[in-house]
């Protein structure tokens, strides 16, 4: 499914419908005529279309403003990652970063933009598919149930992001009334957003024959996710256990499989953006272009040195003598770093207990990057002084993908997908479910299972001589679970370090309600390193969500008054 074809499509249709005479009827400014895409190869074409948004990119804003793997608002705006780069570059970001958030701020309408130019676009086809004769009654539900997903994820999106937003449907829509989608924002929209996947979940077939499609699962997945958001923990276990007791997933027996291009849709796949070079397209535009500016500044690339892992994230993946994280005391000493040591000078790396997952998370001085060989430490990063020393991993390609895997003129340009859910994500989504309804022990079994494939050593980062690149000590949770408490903590710190630096850990400090304590923690001991966060402080009843744009706000105007209201404090 290429965003090319969306547009070739566009293009044919206007040219049928221009041939006949009845190309003379005069329709209002800006409304196209549908009645080219009422068939099956249209309604195909308009549901690429839909699909194509999944990445967050080609909406019109910039690529990295709806990144699909939000790794400004999931990451940055937490505890896991800085912006990097300098100082004087996209400081829109650092303002997000600190919590001086401003509904001006040309990121948020970006995202906007993007989840609602998705919602329109799954809408489209919703609006033509019941018209298109070629298709049988069934091909109908299974488009609808695709578009029906799609158009659930991209609300969901917006509903996790900015909370109070509107729900457009396919019925919304008169292209013959443009005031017709500014609709208020006064209601809560997660009964729509559970319709939506509902009905996808209902009729989706369990595989598809073409990655990247919606199945069954992954709307039982997101369905899940959004009865989570709201406590419905009973509702959602019932929806994650079916996924488990399909016995269609698996957890990859190596951790770092889950996130390199040869490896795209694999056996842990739930539901995947899809990225692609070499296709055709110009430019490389369906490669992953999210992740445009999150690659080192020398070494595999040379732009743009953004997005670096947190000082406190590294140490949140030290363990004890029994393999066990420190859950509470992890900051309180740091992982030695190269930070401020130049790449021709001595450094001696960290040699206390290590979780493995780390490096494949974090690309550290002196530990094998990927297939690069040993990371070199300040001579790859842009600005240490703003950054720090560490480089993000996951999204990057390995040396023995260029030419294959990233495209000719841009290897940042790459065909490795976006993981939007894993199935490791499934288990400690059921775990945390069993906590909160008070069942201790399974919710420890399924922790273990994430931890049990983390500690298979042929999964650990290795040094040219074979032996391992660090001192990895990890082990399984083995006194029993009593106390939910300690439970809880153990599960939530369990999926920061299996899913960091993936978007998600902002949206779960906020759904889990200890944004505020964890993050003006963390950026009252970040001010010691990076002093930019001085004074930092992320208020409580406000900077759980960020406000909706302000030039959305301006534009939902009928008759000079604004339809869209802005959220609490801004």
């Amino acid at each position: 499914m290429k965003k090319t074809l969306i547009t070739s499509a566009l293009l044919t249709a206007l040219l049928v419908t221009g041939c006949k005479d009845s190309f003379l009827d005069v329709k209002p400014p800006a409304v196209f005529d549908e009645s080219g895409l009422q068939n099956r190869a249209g309604v195909n074409f308009l549901l690429v279309g839909a699909y194509s948004l999944m990445d967050g990119s080609g909406s019109g804003a910039t690529s990295w403003h709806g990144s699909a793997d939000n790794w400004i608002y999931g990451t940055v705006a937490a505890d896991d990652a800085y912006k990097g780069s300098t100082s004087g570059d996209q400081p829109e970001i650092t303002f997000i970063e600190i919590k001086n958030i401003l509904s001006d701020n040309s990121h948020f309408r970006g995202k906007w933009r993007t989840v609602y130019d998705g919602v329109a676009r799954s809408n489209d086809v919703l609006r033509v598919v019941d018209k298109a004769a070629d298709l049988t009654d069934a091909e109908k539900v299974q488009i609808r149930a695709q578009a029906r997903f799609l158009r659930g994820w991209y609300h969901f999106e917006a509903k996790r992001m900015f909370n109070m937003v509107p729900y457009l449907d396919e019925k919304t829509y008169n292209p013959e009334d443009p005031n017709s989608t500014k609709i208020p924002n006064d209601k809560d929209i997660w009964p729509s957003i559970e319709a939506d996947f509902k009905f996808a979940y209902d009729n989706l077939p369990s595989s598809q024959s073409q990655p990247g499609r919606a199945t069954k699962w992954a709307a039982a997945a997101s369905l899940a996710k959004a009865e989570m958001y709201q406590k419905n923990w009973a509702d959602a276990k019932v929806l994650l256990t079916a996924i488990v007791n399909s016995g269609r997933y698996r957890l990859m027996e190596r951790y770092h499989d889950n996130f390199r291009a040869s490896m795209n849709n694999n056996a842990e796949s739930i539901l995947e953006a899809q990225n692609s070079v070499n296709d055709g397209a110009g430019g490389g535009e369906n490669g992953n272009n999210g992740a445009t500016l999150n690659y080192p500044y020398a070494g595999p690339t040379t732009c743009c040195g953004f997005f670096q892992p947190s000082q406190n994230l590294v140490n949140a993946y030290k363990t004890n003598a029994n393999g066990l994280p420190l859950l509470t005391n992890f900051n309180d000493s740091d992982v030695t770093s190269d930070q401020g040591v130049e790449g021709n000078q001595p450094f001696t790396a960290f040699t206390g207990n290590l979780d493995p997952r780390l490096d494949w998370t974090v690309g550290r001085r002196d530990i094998p990057f990927l297939d690069w060989g040993p990371m070199p430490g300040k001579p790859w990063v842009r600005d240490q002084g703003n950054g720090g020393p560490y480089i993000a991993k996951k999204h990057l390609f390995y040396r023995s993908d260029v030419g294959t895997n990233t495209f000719a003129n841009n290897t940042r340009q790459n065909a490795n997908n976006t993981r939007l859910i894993r199935y490791a994500h499934v288990l400690l989504m059921l775990a945390e479910c069993e906590i909160e309804l008070s069942n201790l022990e399974p919710a420890r079994a399924l922790v273990n299972q994430v931890r049990r494939r983390a500690a298979n050593p042929d999964g650990f980062a290795k040094k040219a001589d074979g032996t391992n690149a660090a001192n990895y000590v990890i082990n399984e949770y083995t006194t029993t679970w009593t106390d939910a408490t300690v439970a809880r903590n153990a599960l939530r710190f369990e999926t920061r370090l299996e899913l960091a630096l993936e978007g998600h850990r902002f949206f779960d400090l906020v759904r889990w309600g200890i944004a505020d304590q964890v993050l003006n923690a963390y950026m009252q001991r970040e001010a010691r390193l990076r002093p930019y966060f001085t004074g930092a402080t992320f208020v409580k009843g406000k900077h759980e969500y960020y406000p909706i744009p302000l030039l959305e706000i301006t534009n939902s105007a009928i008759n000079g008054k604004p339809v869209l209201k802005q959220n609490p404090n801004y």
